[in-house]
């Protein structure tokens, strides 16, 4: 769906209650026939201690709606946020927007994998999600920067007043005016102007980084100090590009690789170089050239075979464009392998089909649980009480998302934030970029962000823009290592080791 500082977090039961009267709330809000938003109650704020290796640190946890307005000044749409904030920063402490992508993914991902006072952890009685337990996470992000969780329209608790007015909502440039404003209004109303401001996102949450990013700087007069992408979309011509394009597979190559030997239990880090290397040389040469012949095609197609797992004569019927079969066939027979984490086989619900049907293991999975966990948390330990269902993963706004202009197709296939970060790294100085890839995510692979990085101008990226990579796939924080990891290169990329 994206290290060493150890730390426990201790929530606190609910301290204390900061609420709007909901009168209040009637008399701004604009006519909503269904009732829907009437289901959203007022924001509510408790306290709550982390307990990390600095010491303990007291927090404020507030969940809440921010009105959005129209021309006329009605409410459009509400946008639930969870926010945490240290009750005694330091100094410059910074303050984190973060948000997941799809589009029509809530921020529970992140907030309950990674970055909050809890996770969910996916091991034990829960390995497949059936019985889920938060417990304190002892890498919570809150250790050095305030965080402010959002679901966007659609997500989560976030809804418009009506279907017409939710439409103007999903597309590209839409959702990140709104979640630009989202984000200026809780600037605003929580006296935090002067923190330094950071994005985090996850998917296609990271490409939305970069446009609410721009959208921050040049509709809100905000200027962001950096953003932090988790396995994100960074270019839309390659994970929706043509089958063929032999750049892409090259990209995505190495982690294919990396899959197959975290399968085999033989990774290593140089595995993957070799990967690489062979993937920018004979690799990419051979499916752009015509194809090989004799031995030359025999030790190619070999080697393409025994790196990744698939059968030879699937090899050669692709020509070496193995991307679109490997998750079918590169586990072996009766197993199917999910694009999020290619390291993981399960068994095939469909394997007497030529083509991968199955719902898949992860993002259809165990990760599901992550949408009742956090209601849950958030009606029983911070106090947000509602009765409206918590949408993790709206489909249907998936479905109605406007790319660049359009839906799907090549509309999707030009989507790109590489211009997007030229203007950034260039018009702020300071403003700085984080990309964290797992190695055996081949849904976004980390070669096509290491591409884009690679072909910024060195000028403005040197030394302000970095890649890390970790054992696992898209949700690599899955595995606690891994998030620990993270959490120590994350510090790091904030500069500053302190809990306070």
């Amino acid at each position: 769906m994206i290290s060493a500082l150890v730390a426990a977090v201790g929530l606190a039961a609910p301290g204390f209650a900061q609420e709007r009267p909901r009168g209040e709330r009637a008399e701004q809000a604009s006519p909503d026939p269904s009732g829907l938003l009437d289901l959203l109650p007022s924001d509510v704020t408790t306290e709550a201690v982390l307990k990390t290796s600095q010491g303990e640190m007291a927090y404020r946890a507030t969940a809440g709606t921010l009105a959005l307005r129209g021309s006329d000044g009605k409410v459009t749409a509400r946008i639930f946020y969870t926010a945490y904030r240290a009750k005694d920063p330091v100094q410059d402490r910074p303050i984190t927007f973060a948000f997941n992508g799809g589009p029509g993914a809530a921020s529970a991902y992140l907030h309950l994998g990674l970055v909050g006072p809890k996770i969910l952890p996916f091991e034990g009685a829960n390995r497949d999600g059936t019985r889920p337990e938060l417990r304190d996470n002892p890498e919570s992000w809150l250790a050095f920067t305030d965080l402010v969780l959002i679901d966007p329209v659609g997500t989560g608790w976030s809804r418009a007043v009506n279907d017409d007015a939710a439409a103007r909502f999903y597309g590209v440039r839409q959702d990140a005016e709104s979640l630009a404003k989202a984000i200026a209004l809780y600037v605003q109303n929580n006296g935090v102007l002067a923190a330094p401001k950071y994005l985090l996102g996850e998917s296609y949450g990271g490409f939305r980084a970069a446009k609410v990013a721009l959208a921050l700087k040049n509709n809100q007069n905000m200027v962001p100090a950096g953003i932090i992408m988790v396995s994100p979309l960074m270019e839309g011509r390659f994970v929706f590009g043509p089958e063929k394009d032999p750049l892409a597979a090259a990209l995505q190559f190495p982690s294919l690789v990396a899959a197959q030997m975290e399968r085999k239990g033989t990774f290593t880090t140089d595995g993957v170089m070799l990967a690489e290397r062979f993937a920018n040389r004979d690799y990419v040469s051979a499916l752009i050239d015509p194809p090989e012949q004799g031995a030359d095609a025999d030790a190619i197609y070999d080697r393409i075979a025994t790196m990744t797992g698939l059968a030879r004569q699937d090899v050669v019927r692709t020509r070496g464009f193995v991307g679109e079969i490997y998750a079918k066939q590169a586990a072996g027979e009766g197993q199917i392998l999910s694009p999020y984490d290619a390291s993981v086989p399960v068994p095939d619900a469909y394997p007497e089909a030529s083509y991968a049907r199955n719902d898949d293991p992860i993002l259809e999975g165990y990760t599901r649980a992550y949408g009742s966990a956090f209601a849950a948390y958030a009606r029983d330990v911070l106090g947000f009480k509602t009765e409206m269902t918590y949408s993790l993963l709206n489909e249907e706004v998936n479905r109605r998302w406007e790319w660049n202009g359009g839906r799907g197709g090549d509309a999707r296939v030009s989507a790109s934030i590489a211009n997007d970060l030229r203007d950034l790294l260039s018009v702020i100085p300071s403003f700085r970029v984080m990309v964290v890839h797992g190695y055996s995510d081949i849904l976004t692979p980390y070669g096509a962000s290491r591409f884009v990085l690679n072909h910024l101008p060195e000028s403005i990226a040197k030394d302000r823009t970095q890649l890390r990579l970790y054992r696992g796939g898209h949700m690599f924080y899955t595995n606690d290592a891994e998030r620990s990891k993270m959490f120590g290169d994350a510090a790091q990329f904030y500069g500053r080791q302190s809990g306070r």
